[in-house]
């Protein structure tokens, strides 16, 4: 597959430098730049995630009669994606408040998320050594090990333990303090916490196994719980414009998931929630509100949607209600 670059980079700093002149200009010859790439690839459809980047080849689709499909994964929208969804011919989004940034162009998707459709609960518990009777709790921070979540796990874990198994994704860089944490745990309990830096291809078993997650907010993890129809601790990134803020917000707004902002999580914090939790019929209700908000076609919605761009035809994806 050939690749090919435009001169348009991307906006990495925000001081006063010689970037500050020269990223106009760089955008403002990716245009047509862009327009002369198209026309010679000839493409029946355009389809993007948004930002800066995707600016000059929305334009210069735009100009050639080229559709364009771009997708939105936060319920607030970047401004260069809200600039990018102004131009496009159609905006996918994952939440249905997110619509209101896009008007009439947009409509509701979902976020492309991983099948689960062939993950047993049985077998899946059964591979992490988790009982029928128990009850397990899944921490993660996304991409990468999250140290806020990480010492609030490590200053309750012991109290955890009296009610949850605890499945740690630590990371690599997690892992030594992880391990050294379970070395000290009694030897009663210390089966019950497990570390592991990855898990891969084994995510999904582990959300289809878990009774309660305990993690970020991004766009795919709360697409994932909420897929799933597992009740979830949401613990939002508090920077990035407070995207996972937004939507951990909708969940919560929606009951389908518990929400401590980063400031507040420490062992005391986790060791209430989960507390609560513990309660079969409360996260029951969480769950099953989480699964009324899943969208696991969410792939299929945005490739339909744009086959019909490019076949010319009328919107394929209906538009969701505004939940």
């Amino acid at each position: 597959m050939a690749y090919h670059q435009l001169v348009v980079r991307s906006l990495r700093t925000a001081g006063r430098d010689v970037h500050l002149v020269l990223d106009p200009i760089r955008l403002a010859a990716s245009v047509p730049q862009a327009w002369r790439l198209l026309g010679r690839l000839g493409p029946a459809a355009l389809f993007t995630t948004g930002g800066y980047l995707a600016l000059p080849l929305v334009m210069a689709a735009r100009s050639r009669g080229i559709p364009t499909l771009v997708w939105e994964g936060n319920v607030i929208p970047g401004r260069a994606t809200t600039a990018v969804g102004r131009i496009a011919t159609r905006v996918a989004v994952s939440f249905p408040p997110t619509l209101a940034a896009f008007g009439d162009r947009g409509f509701v998707s979902g976020t492309p998320i991983r099948s689960f459709d062939q993950v047993d609960r049985e077998a899946a518990r059964a591979s992490f050594g988790v009982g029928d009777a128990d009850h397990l709790l899944l921490v993660f921070g996304g991409s990468q090990a999250v140290a806020r979540i990480t010492a609030a796990l490590d200053a309750s874990l012991e109290r955890l333990l009296d009610d949850w198994h605890v499945l740690h994704l630590a990371g690599e860089q997690g892992m030594a303090p992880a391990l050294a944490l379970r070395s000290r745990l009694p030897d009663s309990t210390r089966h019950q916490y497990q570390p592991i830096a990855f898990l891969t291809d084994r995510m999904a078993d582990a959300l289809v196994a878990a009774d309660l997650v305990l993690g970020r907010a991004g766009s795919s993890t709360c697409a994932e719980v909420a897929a799933v129809g597992v009740a979830s601790i949401l613990v939002p990134y508090p920077h990035a414009a407070a995207h996972q803020q937004a939507n951990a917000a909708w969940l919560a707004d929606n009951r389908a998931a518990l929400v401590v902002p980063d400031e507040q999580l420490d062992g005391a914090r986790l060791q209430v929630e989960a507390s609560v939790l513990r309660d079969d019929r409360r996260r029951a209700t969480m769950a099953d509100a989480a699964r009324r908000l899943g969208r696991p076609d969410a792939a299929r919605r945005i490739a339909d949607e744009l086959l019909a761009l490019a076949e010319r035809r009328p919107p394929s994806s209906p538009e969701s209600p505004t939940a």
